[in-house]
């Protein structure tokens, strides 16, 4: 069963979604990247996190916002560029502003989580991230990063030459 990367510098929110984790009964394990190149790191497999069988890559990305060294969004641009990969992202974070929701799903979030501050709320959205996200959604076929990359490679065309002596058609098409 694979992960789930915890992107989250607040080792008490980290302590916290691990708590309501267990309560919830989600078999997942978490891997947390405490900044965003960290997580950034451990996507690509560098440093680190080279070992994929002690760091295999996750089926969810839940992601802060404010992180230090690369801010969240910018990890989010990241992740979507590398691509096409149908990574799922969900921002989990305690900003609630307008201007972060949209900046969020503008660069290819697939949800946007406000942090509550309840234990019990926190459960609550825990049991329905792993109801959604890792019980009832599907994600392509091979969703790695690495096989989505290899699916999007682009291909050569084959196309059939036009006789010498043959015109296109010049005529519009009726819909």
């Amino acid at each position: 069963m694979k992960p789930v990367l915890q992107v989250e510098d607040d080792p008490n929110d980290v302590f916290l979604l691990k708590h309501a984790w267990k309560k919830a009964g989600v078999e997942n394990s978490i891997q947390v990247a405490s900044d965003g190149q960290q997580a950034i790191d451990y996507l690509q497999g560098a440093g680190k996190f080279a070992d994929r069988d002690k760091f295999p890559l996750p089926c969810l990305v839940l992601l802060d916002l404010k992180l230090p060294y690369v801010m969240g969004l910018d990890v989010l641009k990241w992740i979507r560029q590398q691509s096409g990969t149908a990574l799922p992202v969900v921002m989990l974070t305690a900003s609630g502003e307008e201007v972060d929701v949209v900046a969020a799903y503008r660069l290819g979030a697939n949800s946007f989580l406000t942090k509550p501050s309840e234990a019990n709320k926190l459960e609550d959205m825990v049991k329905a991230i792993k109801h959604y996200w890792l019980t009832h959604n599907t994600l392509p076929q091979g969703a790695s990063p690495d096989a989505i990359k290899d699916a999007a490679t682009p291909r050569p065309v084959m196309r059939a030459k036009r006789p010498a002596n043959t015109t296109a058609s010049a005529r519009p098409i009726k819909y």
